[in-house]
């Protein structure tokens, strides 16, 4: 038995291959970006992952700084170390 097609079959068969050759291709180069991105997505994640840790020790560093409750202990140590103790001034580590 012999394979006789004819033209609407290899018509046919040509751009089913074309077709099937291209989607080929255009996989491969969608990959081939898509990897590429997901190496770029990764480097974005950890610059910023570095920059929030950095942001966190500067609020944590302005938090030290400003903090109401430092100022407000200084404050009354001093007061309650006039009051009751009668002390003068406090001892500074720059005397040493």
């Amino acid at each position: 038995m012999t394979n006789n097609l004819n033209i609407a079959e290899w018509i046919i068969v040509g751009i089913l291959s074309f077709t099937l050759f291209v989607f080929l291709v255009l996989g491969i180069i969608l990959l081939v970006k898509l990897i590429k991105l997901t190496k770029q997505a990764k480097k974005v994640v950890e610059t910023s992952q570095s920059i929030a840790d950095k942001v966190d020790d500067v609020a944590d560093n302005i938090k030290d700084m400003t903090s109401i409750g430092g100022i407000a202990r200084g404050y009354f140590a001093e007061y309650i170390g006039k009051k009751f103790f009668h002390r003068k001034k406090r001892r500074r580590d720059d005397d040493e």
